[in-house]
């Protein structure tokens, strides 16, 4: 029975999420679904009973996993296979890279897309549109904590130092350089770990062919966003994480300090990077045997996490991000609200004083809340926000329909299998050229054109696109919990603790399926897979 109900619940979701995204998808509301109900829950029940099938028959597969007889492996040069067997990391890591090459040359200096343009104006001192964002500690320190300071810093400096030569091309290639080889010997060291898991020659190959092969990874390579970094430590986290679980014998001393380095640069490279330790890591204190040492390491990351943001970056004069970015669930709500419902005087009141409600139902976007957050008012009261929910609160039950539809409307591709939006960054943006730097691309325009085509297109591929979809990739990662708890191995759900976190991230954040906030789990889905199969084997 407990089992039927594990299928039951995947097949009620991926139903669920296939019907109401598609609805959402094609009309931004659930009217879809309303106004067609009958054909609806015929859709619903027919979805129901196909998913039921495929998951009973992969389970079953997956119960029998361990006797499969082992399948010939992937042909490839003998020699290049010793090579690869005696040093899966090394070989991994020039595998990937000469195949990355292309992208590397192409996209010299760097990719700046709009966030890590305005860091770096935020570096030199520029005014940019994040100091408008909050009430600044000090008018001189344009630095913010909107995005990570570390991560400003680390840009701004390489940029600051090419300009010191004067090349400031040089100087970002410098960054590019820096993050190309982390996320780089990030997947390579998971080729390397797979191989000392014992997975199979055949799945670490294909991983290897994935790193190298699918453009996401390249092109992120190139990127000059925060995530890129994040997400390598949030793959050598996860594996950190494996491990302790795993262990049968006391974590020495340098394993420690390695895993608190690894946290630390999670919560200095993501704001919302101590919510991710913070949600997982509790519960790696079921190992009786560490529970004294993660115990102190759990007390250390809190610690910084609270010396770091409340004494080191007051101190300096650097301004904490704004509560706005907390905010976008209830802002879109509202401002949906507003846009199909007459407000009285008092709501409008209320309203104004945060959001400007002279163009707040104009500013809303369903799939975006930058727009309704980018005119909050800073200088808003306690008084104000109080008042706000109270109001926030009371037309909820006014029209919670429209409530719903405005928090589906920003969340459904996480969980939506069709390509819906861009996810790769590739265009010149021009914002810091206008600020006399001389950032510029090199002329090999064609080959950038080729790559970005492959890169667009890569996602309508049958089935190999599916490889860099956000809604499927949370398929595969509720597959794994689901399974796992059929199988009751609850310890192993651990190990997707992060990512499940991420995805809750994910659903709080201020964009529907924005790729850079999912790759977290979608870079990690190789470990995380490797690891899953892994622990299925174990029949104990």
């Amino acid at each position: 029975m407990y089992k039927k109900t594990i299928i039951n619940i995947l097949s009620f979701l991926y139903s669920s999420f296939l019907i109401i995204g598609t609805s959402f998808f094609v009309s931004h509301e659930s009217k879809l679904i309303l106004d067609n109900i009958f054909l609806s829950i015929l859709i619903f029940v027919f979805l129901f009973l196909l998913f039921k099938h495929i998951i009973s028959f992969v389970f079953k597969y997956l119960d029998n996993i361990d006797s499969k007889k082992n399948k010939k492996d992937i042909k490839v040069f003998k020699k290049y296979k010793d090579v690869f067997e005696r040093h899966p990391f090394i070989v991994s890591f020039i595998t990937i890279l000469v195949f990355w090459l292309p992208y590397i040359i192409a996209y010299y200096p760097a990719i700046l897309s709009p966030d890590p343009s305005f860091q770096i104006r935020q570096y030199f001192g520029i005014p940019n549109k994040y100091s408008t964002y909050s009430v600044m500690i000090d008018p001189n320190v344009t630095i913010t904590n909107h995005h990570p300071v570390l991560h400003t810093l680390l840009l701004g400096t390489c940029l600051k130092i090419g300009n010191s030569i004067g090349n400031d091309n040089f100087g970002l290639f410098i960054y590019s350089i820096i993050q190309i080889t982390v996320l780089l010997s990030t997947l390579s060291y998971t080729i390397y770990y797979m191989k000392k898991m014992k997975s199979s020659f055949n799945f670490r190959f294909i991983i290897l062919l994935i790193y190298s092969l699918v453009p996401m990874f390249p092109m992120y390579a190139m990127s000059s966003v925060k995530d890129v970094l994040y997400s390598s430590f949030i793959i050598l986290y996860t594996i950190e994480i494996y491990n302790i679980l795993k262990s049968k014998d006391k974590i020495n001393i340098i394993r420690v300090i390695y895993v608190f380095i690894i946290s630390l640069l999670i919560i200095l490279f993501r704001n919302n990077g101590f919510y991710i330790l913070i949600l997982s890591f509790p519960f790696l204190l079921i190992n009786k045997i560490n529970r004294k040492k993660v115990l102190i390491l759990l007390l250390l990351i809190v610690s910084f996490n609270f010396s770091y943001n409340k004494v080191i970056l007051p101190y300096f004069k650097i301004t904490p991000t704004s509560i706005r970015e907390a905010l976008s669930i209830p802002f879109q709500q509202s401002a949906r609200y507003v846009k199909y419902n007459k407000v009285s005087k008092e709501e409008y009141k209320v309203y104004d004083k945060l959001l400007d409600m002279r163009t707040l139902a104009a500013r809303y976007d369903p799939e975006l809340s930058d727009p309704v957050k980018n005119k909050f008012n800073r200088n808003y009261t306690s008084e104000d926000l109080k008042e706000y929910f109270k109001v926030w609160l009371r037309d909820f039950f006014k029209d919670p329909k429209t409530y719903i539809d405005a928090t589906v409307n920003n969340t459904y591709g996480y969980f939506y299998p069709v390509p819906i939006k861009w996810y790769v960054y590739h265009k010149y943006d021009t914002r810091i050229v206008n600020n006399g730097f001389n950032y510029h691309y090199n002329s090999l325009k064609p080959l950038r054109g080729i790559l970005y085509s492959y890169a667009k297109y890569f996602v309508y591929i049958p089935v190999l696109g599916l490889i860099s979809n956000i809604g499927f990739n949370t398929w595969v990662l509720l597959f794994m919990i689901g399974y796992l708890l059929y199988r009751k191995k609850y310890s192993s759900l651990i190990v997707l603790s992060p990512h499940c976190a991420t995805l809750l991230v994910c659903i709080a954040s201020p964009a529907n399926a924005y790729f850079r906030y999912s790759m977290p789990y979608i870079f990690s889905m190789g470990v995380l897979i490797s690891l899953f199969i892994k622990e299925i084997k174990n029949r104990a």
